[in-house]
Formats: structure tokens, sequence, C-alpha cells
């Protein structure tokens, strides 16, 4: 059973869906891709206690340098204007 059968922020429905996680530890960034719940009013996502958990743990992971299990995607830059 779904913690919540209606989004808690907006009241309206939510569904099951597969979203992509940025999760940000200083200038590191990794990208999960998780089941989430999500409105669809206002797309406010509602994930689990054991989601929640493995974020920390990645966010941890980054704060220590613990990457090498992780794909490198690339490089981001910061471009001032």
């Amino acid at each position: 059973m779904k913690p919540f059968d209606k989004c808690p922020i907006c009241g309206n429905d939510i569904v099951e869906k597969e979203v992509e996680k940025l999760l940000r530890d200083g200038n590191n960034t990794a990208v999960a891709n998780v089941r989430a719940e999500v409105c669809l009013h206002c797309g406010e996502r509602l994930y689990s206690k054991e989601q929640v958990l493995l974020f920390e743990q990645i966010r941890a992971k980054h704060s220590s340098g613990e990457t090498q299990d992780y794909r490198h995607l690339g490089n981001l830059y910061q471009v001032s204007i």
C-alpha cells in the first residue's frame, strides 16, 4: 500500500513512475534512476524510506571519494556570463 493516496502538498493524484534523481555533494553530482510516487499536478516526488537511506549512502560515498564503482558520465562546467 502506498503511504499517500493523494499528494501531501496539493491534494491531487499521484502515480508511480521511474524518475531521475540528482544527488549533489559539493561539486559532485550523482544521477540515480529510481521509482517514486509523483504528483500529476505539482510534480512533487515522494520517495520510500529505503530510497532516502540509499541517497544518504550515495552522498556519503561522494564525500569520502569512494566513487570507483560509479560510471563516469562526463564533465560539468559553470559559465559566468
